[in-house]
């Protein structure tokens, strides 16, 4: 396709004025990008309400930006979130006072949209309560994002965390296990209970866990695998200790 018969993205907003409308009335934005040396004084004055609303920015060349529109972008354009997202406290309050053990998964560094929108699908289906992930480092929620959890990603709450260190640590405040999956724990996942407050924290699968959230965890398990490949691809892994979870659970009720 030509740079000159691009079609604008729906959910993007370009300009300084209308980027600047935009965050002034609450919209939320999964990534604002600005162009590189950009330095006049309506430039400034918009990137210091990005930096207080701590949205996610990124500074790119201007062709960058040509690339995504013919428009008059004035160094800026806006990439609009797709979905709402909620607070942890919000998720586990409402969980809580509606009689329910709170069920989560938090993605640490999962930046592939189909995974995103295939462990979203999956936690919808077990009655998960949120996603967490956090604002850098994560897949995009886009629209193939959406299209890949067929639609999940608009039913779930979704929690963009600035720090997801601090989000653990709530969680565990708040009555959460936090049980970080990993091919390299020794105890099985069947061996715990999850009919208790439970967290999940799956890893990208090119890193797995980053350490620092490996030692916040208060339970590390494997899922075992009998084959020649050693580990599961990281929705599939959800896919498994989110059905684990609903297994136990329906038990429980029944005696």
């Amino acid at each position: 396709m030509r740079q000159t018969d691009r079609k604008p993205l729906e959910n993007m907003i370009y300009g300084i004025h209308p980027v600047m409308e935009a965050l002034k009335s609450g919209k939320e934005f999964d990534k604002i990008l600005l162009q590189k040396g950009a330095s006049s004084p309506l430039f400034k004055e918009l990137f210091q309400e990005i930096r207080n609303q701590n949205c996610h920015f990124q500074f790119v060349p201007e062709q960058k930006l040509n690339s995504l529109t013919k428009g008059n972008h004035q160094g800026v354009v806006g990439l609009a979130s797709l979905v709402s997202y909620v607070t942890i406290d919000e998720v586990i309050t409402r969980s809580y006072e509606s009689g329910k053990s709170p069920l989560v998964v938090i993605l640490d560094k999962v930046t592939d949209v189909r995974n995103m929108g295939a462990i979203a699908r999956t936690a919808e289906c077990a009655g998960a309560d949120a996603i967490i992930f956090p604002v850098q480092n994560s897949a995009p929620i886009s629209a193939d994002a959406i299209k890949s959890s067929a639609g999940a990603l608009l039913q779930l709450s979704l929690v963009r965390s600035e720090n997801l260190k601090n989000t653990i640590n709530f969680l565990k405040e708040s009555g959460l296990q936090i049980i970080a999956a990993s091919e390299k724990a020794t105890d099985n996942y069947f061996n715990l209970d999850f009919n208790q407050p439970t967290a999940f924290i799956m890893g990208s699968e090119e890193t797995g866990i980053s350490p620092e959230y490996l030692k916040l965890a208060t339970a590390h398990i494997s899922i075992p695998m009998s084959g020649k490949i050693e580990s599961l691809n990281v929705s599939a892994a959800a896919a498994v200790l989110l059905f684990e979870t609903v297994r136990q659970r329906i038990n429980a009720n029944r005696e």
